[in-house]
């Protein structure tokens, strides 16, 4: 389903697709044939999807969402995550090349568009008809031939839908007044409701649900239906909370940490317990280790002690020693130049020549600011300082450098 754009838009918008987009909504002439509006969407939209949706961006043809929508839609590197994961699941249940998938929570079709295209079979459900319309044009320009695209409300698709193999939703975290919600039983459609329903329908059901759930309860939420957890996040910012729900009951979910490249996974429950440096251990490391937010988001500690040799610099402070270097670290690494308690003339010494520095605090009584104006420090250089409460309840500052 084509949508008609006029030439001279058509022409505007190649014309200035490199352009300051608030300079052309200023100086930019109005004319009857030009749809101003539209084209300003259109090129900010595809200026943005040249890092964050570049498969799109390179298709002719694409029709943008307005900006925020745009902000909120997922990015190549997680909807890419998400057909990887169904990739493997279909693998496992032997379904290449005949596996089908419906999205009962189509939105703009990003997550859509990239998880559609290994199977035969797909169905995009939106409640919205603009939308409908839009992702119809868009999957023309993606060439998704296996696409079928639905107008209706997802509840009830579910319910007459014929048997498929993969099931996903990406349920609306908003209110009915536009308030943004976490808890599952409040998001639109309801899949805690529907979770029984969708696992008659499905073999296998993907949830895209908020970063901001705790990932524990929502295992909890779901009585025993789920698989997987992945904690996906992407320059290292958590962007949501992805489970794999299975008719078959699993008492030990595998909960997987990804953050663009690195990922860990361990069956939920073997986590063992995660050392802590001493004193000494702490005078000989060389090496410091500050975790990504996927992993700090599941708290696998002890397996990053046991993966990488590493030890915790205290109880409740989520960093890292080593006296070797841990290759492929899930997160940051640096090399310690020296550490100081909070004594003056210990602190002096440590800061001699240090005009900048890159402060974090980790379970430590100052905040960043505080810290910052009581060394008298300003914002960044080389200089990688960490102020933390290590074993024996000692407040310290680290100072490092950084190596990846």
């Amino acid at each position: 389903m084509a949508i008609n754009i006029s030439n001279e838009t058509r022409t505007f918008i190649a014309t200035h697709r490199n352009d300051n987009v608030n300079t052309l909504a200023l100086k930019a002439k109005r004319t009857g044939e030009l749809d101003l509006h539209f084209a300003l969407d259109q090129i900010a939209g595809w200026q943005k999807a040249r890092t964050k949706l570049p498969l799109w961006a390179a298709h002719e043809g694409i029709i943008y969402p307005p900006h925020l929508s745009m902000e909120q839609c997922s990015s190549e590197l997680t909807a890419l995550y998400k057909a990887k994961v169904a990739q493997r699941w279909m693998q496992e249940l032997n379904k290449q090349g005949a596996a089908s998938m419906a999205d009962l929570t189509g939105g703009f079709g990003v997550d859509f568009s990239y998880l559609s295209a290994d199977f035969a079979q797909a169905t995009y459900v939106e409640r919205q008809a603009h939308l409908c319309q839009i992702v119809s044009h868009n999957l023309c320009a993606l060439g998704r031939s296996n696409a079928t695209v639905v107008n209706g409300e997802a509840e009830a698709y579910l319910a007459k839908m014929e048997p498929q193999t993969l099931l996903y939703a990406d349920p609306a975290r908003r209110d009915a007044n536009g308030a943004r919600t976490f808890a599952i039983a409040d998001c639109t459609p309801d899949v805690l409701t529907l979770k029984d329903l969708m696992l008659q329908k499905a073999e296998v059901v993907m949830l895209k649900l908020s970063p901001m759930l705790d990932w524990r309860k929502a295992i909890d939420d779901f009585k025993g239906n789920v698989a997987e957890v992945h904690i996906v996040s992407s320059g290292n910012e958590c962007k949501e909370l992805l489970l794999v729900l299975r008719r078959e009951p699993t008492q030990q979910p595998w909960v997987y940490c990804v953050n663009d490249g690195s990922q860990i996974a361990f069956a939920m429950g073997q986590d063992p317990a995660a050392g802590c440096a001493t004193e000494e251990e702490m005078a000989a490391s060389r090496y410091l280790h500050e975790p990504n937010t996927s992993v700090m988001k599941a708290g696998c500690f002890g397996l990053l002690c046991q993966q990488y040799g590493v030890k915790k610099v205290g109880r409740n402070s989520n960093l890292f020693v080593s006296t070797e270097q841990a290759t492929a670290f899930p997160g940051r690494s640096f090399r310690i130049c020296a550490y100081a308690t909070m004594n003056k003339q210990e602190l002096k010494a440590l800061l001699i020549g240090i005009k900048q520095a890159n402060i974090t605090v980790r379970n430590f009584p100052l905040t960043v600011a505080q810290l910052r104006k009581r060394l008298k420090l300003k914002e960044g250089g080389n200089c990688y300082l960490f102020a933390t409460t290590a074993t024996g309840n000692r407040h310290i500052l680290i100072k490092t450098e950084k190596i990846k």
